[in-house]
């Protein structure tokens, strides 16, 4: 794997239903999440640790600590197993951090 890797990530326009632009490294990735407005995530985990930040947007959260709005500037963290689903009422961009299974 190269020492530096970046990627050039848009804020603009309008997004198709999901898109996904990632950046993979050795023991995570990061990538940008369009997704568009009425779009549903079905309650869903993952066996690793996962952080969220909300670019632009709006939407609701739903997990084990309640319902969290969405708006730009949150930021979430998921340990691994947390369950959680989501509802976007606006077109939204969020940023994803994944640490590795066990990382």
């Amino acid at each position: 794997m190269d020492q530096v890797q970046s990627a050039a990530w848009s804020l603009d326009g309008p997004a198709p239903a999901l898109a996904l632009a990632p950046l993979p490294g050795a023991g995570a990735a990061l990538r940008q999440v369009h997704v568009k407005a009425g779009q549903v995530v079905t309650r869903h985990s993952h066996p690793h640790e996962q952080f969220i930040l909300i670019l632009s947007g709006a939407g609701r959260l739903e997990c084990e600590a309640g319902t969290i709005p969405l708006h730009p500037g949150t930021a979430i963290r998921f340990a691994p197993g947390a369950w959680h689903s989501a509802e976007f009422m606006a077109d939204t961009v969020l940023a994803e951090f994944n640490l590795a299974e066990g990382g």
